[in-house]
């Protein structure tokens, strides 16, 4: 099972969680998908944190499709308010019908490979970055004697971007709830760290969780990072090492499409799907919806949903 099904993480997450389950006309559990209930300011929300998880072999679109609207009416049935917008560590390739979708991916490295072919297939610049980060003294290192570096970091680079981070409270509680579940790597020169990464992961899935660095890293550090993280896991018998979220079509220039450049470099594979929100009663929808809105500028779904329709737009007015 990947780490975001588990009960330590969902636990981490919310005090209200779970699983809904999926049964096939033989009525055997066939699929499950873990959740958790977020209670504020009298709204009821559920997120998911994963998609499904088929136990008996893939389901196909339409099963998956029937499962997930299945699970609608089981939050509608318990007086949930809405489902809201899953992070990007739950990427559905489908949806049910009546929700409001939008197009999301990840770059997944399969760690199966030999080492020298999983070193062959990341981009030749990012190989000689490496070379280089490690002829300038860079090291990277592992353990939880980290932790407050590691938040430091990545809350500076956050800001950096104009967002913000959870707590230091917050943070420390949702990493120590994983225990042996969860690495803290840094890249460090000269007893400077240089960029971080905090990854969950069990033998399904390691994930490039939380990750950050100072404002200008020695060259290559940050690629040196998550190289000597990929063979960590890989020695440790993890199959696979998921760069968690990049958006499918991103704005030339902008810095989605930074991050989606930089995880491809590493040679993974595009796995594409979706995200998707379901308002269960029409007001509290509603409320959450202008609130989201007028905090952030709309969640993931409505931010892709703005950019399609200006694209749509632009794309009409050309012609």
């Amino acid at each position: 099972m990947p780490i975001y099904a588990s009960d330590a993480f969902l636990k981490s997450e919310g005090d209200r969680f779970g699983w809904v389950g999926g049964r096939d006309d033989q009525a055997r559990l066939v699929c499950i998908l873990p959740y958790i209930l977020i209670e504020k300011r009298g709204l009821r929300m559920v997120r998911f944190c994963t998609a499904t998880i088929p136990l008996s072999g893939e389901l196909d679109l339409e099963e998956e499709r029937g499962f997930l609207s299945s699970v609608v009416e089981h939050f509608r049935a318990t007086g949930a308010d809405m489902i809201i917008p899953s992070g990007n560590s739950a990427i559905f390739r489908t949806y049910p019908d009546g929700a409001a979708a939008a197009p999301y991916g990840t770059f997944i490295k399969d760690l199966i490979e030999p080492e020298e072919v999983l070193l062959s297939k990341i981009r030749q610049t990012y190989r000689h970055n490496i070379r280089k980060a490690r002829a300038a003294g860079v090291h990277v290192k592992c353990g939880h004697q980290y932790l407050d570096e590691c938040y430091e970091l990545i809350a500076e680079t956050l800001k950096r971007s104009g967002s913000n981070f959870k707590s230091p409270h917050d943070f420390r509680r949702r990493v120590t709830a994983l225990g042996e579940h969860v690495k803290i790597f840094v890249a460090e020169q000269g007893g400077v760290v240089q960029g971080c990464m905090v990854s969950p992961f069990s033998e399904h899935t390691a994930y490039n969780c939380w990750a950050g660095s100072r404002a200008e890293p020695v060259l290559g550090a940050m690629h040196l990072l998550h190289w000597e993280a990929i063979r960590h896991f890989r020695a440790m018998g993890v199959l696979r090492f998921d760069f968690q979220g990049v958006r499918i079509n991103p704005e030339k220039g902008s810095k989605q499409e930074g991050i989606r450049t930089y995880k491809q470099g590493f040679g993974g594979a595009l796995v594409q799907g979706y995200l998707w929100k379901f308002p269960l009663r029409r007001l509290p929808s509603i409320a959450y919806s202008l609130a989201v809105r007028l905090l952030m500028g709309g969640d993931i779904v409505d931010v892709e949903h703005r950019r399609a329709r200006v694209g749509t737009t632009a794309a009409g007015s050309s012609c």
